[in-house]
């Protein structure tokens, strides 16, 4: 290999971890968007970016679905259904749940990631970790093409209501719903523990 031809492709390998290290630094769960709305081709880019994931096996177990302002109006109407239980006067119930619905509606775009349910127990377990790397993926493509993200999960995921709004099969379960947009403003970072403080070097 021309010693020139071997620098180039150094500085495009440097110039490629100096990017993924960013996004790394730089992704924040962002809770309010711009009116702005989200492509389809955008979202197809970070899909595609997902489905890279390491995958023992090659199961490729994830599925996803995208949410048009119906299916995140349905998906709301579930979960602030839940919330609402938890409030005791019933006109403030009724508010929250009218809120959440029309919050959801009103998202710039939202999508559920889902896993399929392998009969062996190990495959499940293997798979579970596989779609979590596929959606880090999807958090941090996001992030490079300067849209926000926001991950949810929780016991609505197995909803029969937002299973029904999502639109997920038996034999699937939900593992996030991902709202996405262009970020209304910036987040500030919460502290972290290093990671020297939690490695054991084996020898």
């Amino acid at each position: 290999m021309k010693r020139g031809s071997w620098a180039r492709r150094a500085v495009r390998s440097s110039f490629h971890r100096m990017n993924i290290f960013e996004a790394i630094r730089s992704r924040r769960s962002i809770k309010a968007f711009t009116d702005r709305p989200v492509s389809r081709e955008e979202i197809e880019r970070l899909l595609e970016a997902a489905v890279q994931a390491p995958n023992h096996r090659m199961t490729q177990p994830w599925r996803f679905y995208v949410l048009g302002p119906e299916g995140r109006r349905a998906y709301g109407a579930a979960l602030g259904a839940r919330k609402a239980k938890k409030v005791e006067d019933a006109a403030a119930a009724a508010e929250m749940s009218r809120k959440v619905e029309e919050k959801h509606e009103g998202l710039p775009a939202m999508l559920a990631v889902s896993v399929v349910l392998a009969p062996d127990a190990e495959i499940r377990e293997e798979d579970y970790a596989a779609a979590c790397m596929a959606i880090q993926n999807l958090l941090l493509a996001a992030t490079a093409l300067g849209l926000g993200t926001h991950l949810k999960t929780g016991a609505v995921m197995d909803d029969p209501r937002a299973r029904a709004a999502v639109g997920v099969p038996e034999g699937e379960r939900i593992i996030v719903t991902l709202e996405l947009g262009e970020p209304a403003g910036a987040s500030s970072a919460k502290p972290r523990t290093s990671a020297s403080a939690l490695t054991t070097w084996v020898p």
